[in-house]
């Protein structure tokens, strides 16, 4: 918030040589460029001899690592209960932020800073530690900031008093767009992107800047603490009770300053508390309100952040709506319209959009004309925007929401140095990041490994290590282009959060080897269900966590010799059959879970035909998918085995059990037998068999509806089943036309979920078999009946001939060796 400078409790007076008497309160907007402009102008006037910032006194130790080359903001200060620390609050700072110039300038001028707010050590202990449920994490700590926008908005307040509907462009005309010193440029950036501040010199600082009459540039803060305190009388405590605790405690820290430093002080707040901090108390009074406090111990440190967290959107209470575009406004030199145009430009260039220097011209030609027709001193970010869409993305908001996500808010993430305070984990994590070279962005990339190189594997093994100790940095995802297991490809996206999880994960160990191990197998005793446990076990293959397998192994082995549920035994073998196959990539010993898989495998083919009888429509689905499951796992885990020998070959006396017995559900029946004739195992004539018998006259239409489902449902290839092989689909026609109209409509939301699942181009090529009828027997293209090219019953020897020579060209297998072979 903006705010004011006043004289302890009274407007300070003016010199003929100087600015007003101290101490001087600085009100802000905490991320408010504007407000840095101006806070940089008063600390240049007044000189002040100690410089005291709202934030955690716990960080005073913190401050000189603000001047280190290795800090680049946007960083926070993070502060955590070190016997909790989950229950933690950040305090962000970007380049702009008010707070951050005036720590900068302290430590270039040589002159203390020290931070006032009401210790870390009390805000945390009056959190109430909130339970972490689904979509809950670390980001309750920046929810729970100690400073958040009031319940009264002061800003809105007085922009509708001044007759604005729109706050943050009444901001915008009132503060961002004010010159400092005849420019509009930033006078606080030294050019080497850490936020460091270019001081005008020593000379030119003293007293008023050059130009101007001495307190000039003290004089804003005077008129907005006058607003300021008039909504205080107000609106009190704007809904915000636990306030006057804090600005007990900045009044405290005010006065200790005062008594050493005099009146010279300067004080940087939010502008909401310059009245309560002017107003007159005693130090008993104040120190009543403090008494009984609740304590924590807590631990501080610098940790990066992002402009995406400092947006309101994500959550922050002290957000701002485009940081990106207020980091511009702080850091351009002149010409800041220009300048964000180019930045625009290039951006769409960099994303193909063809986009000109002319482009570039009108959009800025075309945002002042619009900012001076809606009477604006300067184009603001709704001229620019709308400049931007209506000529560089031709009308279309498509290009422009990209612009706002990279631009206008901004994917900047800051750093720290190494000397800053860290947990043992984060250290660790650290140098692994650095020699893995797998440096942390804030913005979303996809990162594609090949585990047979080494620096991959260890890439894959820390992040699936991350993983068991709950910080997501990375999340695995389908990859493109290979299927084998020799290539994982990850999501990656560092939010600054995820310190917290790993101060959180500190407690399992000093390393991210140890405390994974000591993670996995503290949940491996804790595990209730066999599934968890299986799941846990190929955590352990991936993360390469030989220390913790042994651990794993003895609970799986006891879940499954205790859990006779086969929907639980069906749940856990594919996981086990995945980390089967991992051993030749990883060179993992995975021998040991041979053994429980086999076990798994075998009392799952005894089980499961009885447990396929008597389901309701929602279990026979839940077992479908069970079923499938279990057939995939089953061809991982007998890959050597001959058709029909081995547990290969009891499997497929199973499924042969439940495509023929009426009694088990029509959904299961189905997906049998399709996964029969997938793998050879069923004869078509069989098969077809099959589904007239399951399609006759007196199935019930429910039951027949749900057993094509199972057979040709999903997108598993049935709509290329149907299209290639006509007599399963003139089954299926001759059933759906046999269909009583009566109960046509309870069969039709089956029939909808099963053929809505194909590609358009399948569908399409099934309306025009069936649209063209049934194709008699032996009839030929020549003859009376047209077939589609390509398909109709027999083998069309022409087409397939022609197929040869391009398989012999992709096999490098020349003519005279293929007839060789033969």
């Amino acid at each position: 918030m903006s705010g004011a400078v006043v004289a302890g409790a009274r407007t300070p007076g003016r010199t003929a040589t100087g600015p007003a008497d101290g101490p001087w309160l600085l009100g802000v907007r905490h991320h408010g460029p504007g407000s840095a402009r101006a806070v940089l102008a008063a600390l240049r006037e007044a000189r002040p001899a100690v410089v005291l910032i709202e934030g955690p006194p716990e960080g005073d130790a913190l401050v000189p690592l603000a001047a280190d080359p290795g800090m680049r903001p946007p960083v926070a200060l993070l502060a955590h209960a070190v016997d909790d620390p989950g229950r933690a609050s950040f305090w962000p700072m970007a380049a702009f932020s008010p707070e951050w110039v005036a720590l900068r300038w302290a430590l270039d001028h040589d002159v203390p800073a020290r931070f006032i707010d009401l210790p870390a050590a009390h805000s945390l202990a009056l959190k109430e530690p909130a339970p972490e449920g689904p979509g809950e994490g670390p980001e309750r700590a920046e929810h729970a900031q100690e400073e958040v926008t009031p319940v009264v908005d002061p800003i809105r307040v007085l922009a509708e008093t001044a007759g604005y509907d729109d706050p943050e462009r009444w901001w915008e005309d009132v503060v961002e767009h004010r010159s400092s010193g005849g420019s509009h440029g930033s006078p606080g950036v030294d050019g080497t992107g850490r936020g460091g501040i270019a001081d005008d010199g020593d000379a030119a600082s003293e007293g008023a800047r050059p130009g101007g009459t001495p307190g000039e540039a003290l004089a804003p803060f005077v008129a907005l603490a006058e607003a300021m305190s008039a909504l205080r009388e107000a609106y009190g405590d704007g809904g915000q009770p636990r306030d006057a605790v804090r600005e007990a405690y900045m009044r405290i820290q005010l006065r200790a300053a005062r008594k050493e430093f005099g009146d010279d002080v300067a004080v940087v707040c939010g502008a909401w508390h310059v009245p309560a901090l002017a107003a007159r108390t005693t130090l008993a009074a104040d120190r009543a309100l403090l008494k009984g406090l609740p304590k924590v111990k807590t631990d501080l440190t610098w940790v990066p952040w992002t402009h995406r967290r400092l947006a309101r959107q994500s959550g922050y209470g002290a957000g701002i709506d485009s940081p990106g575009w207020y980091g511009h406004l702080f850091e351009a030199v002149d010409r800041p319209i220009e300048r964000w145009m180019t930045k625009v430009a290039g951006l769409l260039r960099d994303e193909d959009r063809p986009v000109s220097t002319a482009h570039v011209i009108e959009a800025v030609r075309l945002a002042e004309t619009l900012a001076a027709l809606r009477g604006r001193p300067l184009a603001g970010l709704g001229e620019t925007t709308d400049a931007v869409r209506a000529v560089m993305c031709e009308g279309s908001d498509v290009p422009l929401a990209l612009v706002r996500d990279r631009l206008i808010v901004g994917e900047s993430l800051g750093e720290v140095p190494d000397t800053a305070p860290a947990v043992p984990l984060q250290r660790d994590l650290t140098r692994s990041q650095r020699t893995l070279r797998l440096k942390p962005e804030a913005s979303e990339r996809q990162l594609d490994l090949d585990l047979r190189r080494e620096t991959d594997a260890a890439r894959s093994r820390l992040l699936h290590r991350l993983r068991l100790l709950d910080v997501g940095w990375g999340d695995p995802v389908a990859g493109p282009g290979s299927t084998g297991t020799f290539r994982e490809s990850w999501r990656l996206s560092w939010e600054p959060e995820l310190h917290v999880r790993v101060a959180e994960a500190g407690v399992w160990g000093t390393t991210v080897l140890t405390a994974a191990t000591a993670k996995a197998a503290s949940k491996a005793v804790a595990a209730t269900a066999l599934a968890d446990v299986t799941t846990l076990a190929e955590h352990c293959l991936l993360a390469e966590l030989p220390d913790a397998l042994p651990v794993v192994m003895k609970a799986l082995a006891d879940r499954a010799a205790l859990d006779a549920d086969v929907g639980h035994l069906a749940d856990a073998l594919p996981a086990l059959a995945r980390s089967l196959r991992y051993g030749d990539v990883r060179s993992t010993d995975t021998a040991a879970l041979t053994e429980v898989a086999a076990g798994l495998a075998e009392r799952i083919c005894v089980g499961l035909p009885p447990a396929c009888t008597g389901l309701d429509p929602d279990g026979a689905e839940a077992l479908r998918g069970r079923v499938e499951a279990v057939h995939g796992a089953i061809g991982l885990l007998d890959t050597g085995a001959e058709p029909g020998q081995g547990l290969r070959g009891r499997w497929d006396a199973v499924l042969h059990k439940l495509a023929a017995r009426d009694t088990v559900a029509g959904i299961i029946r189905g997906r049998a037998t399709r996964l029969l004739l997938d793998e050879g195992r069923l004869p078509e004539d069989e098969a077809a068999r099959l589904m007239g018998l399951a399609l006759s006259p007196g199935t019930p239409p429910a039951d027949a509806a749900a057993w094509i489902e199972g057979f040709v449902g999903g997108t598993s290839g049935g709509g290329m089943l149907l299209i290639h092989d006509e007599r399963l689909l003139g089954l299926v026609d001759a059933w759906l036309t046999g269909v009583p109209a009566d109960l046509f409509t309870d069969v039709l939301p089956l029939l909808r979920r099963t053929f809505s699942a194909y590609e358009p181009g399948v569908r399409r090529t099934l309306g025009e078999l069936v649209r063209r009828g049934p194709v008699p027997e032996g009839a030929r293209r020549d003859d009376a009946f047209p077939v589609t090219e390509g398909f109709g019953p027999g083998l069309d020897r022409a087409r397939a001939d022609a197929v040869e020579p391009v398989l012999r060209l992709l096999l490098g297998r020349p003519p005279e060796l293929a007839e060789a072979a033969v």
